[in-house]
């Protein structure tokens, strides 16, 4: 297991939170995501044997953000 830490700039309310914390749900690998809309913050425990970090980003893009790893 890895934690990252991404910036996520066009975060700014609750519902932002809640769609990326949903990636925890939706993404294999994934053991906890959590969110920060005070500090445009995500934080991702994830298996990188079973998920990468460009498929992380990549599907956090499709929910209309950018992650950028800290």
């Amino acid at each position: 297991m890895i934690k990252k830490t991404y910036r996520i700039p066009e975060m700014h309310c609750p519902n932002c939170v809640m769609l990326l914390e949903g990636l925890e749900d939706s993404l294999d690998g994934i053991k906890r995501v959590s969110a920060s809309y005070h500090k445009l913050q995500m934080q991702v425990i994830f298996d990188e044997t079973i998920l990468n970090e460009e498929t992380l980003i990549a599907e956090a893009k499709k929910l209309g953000y950018t992650a950028i790893p800290e």
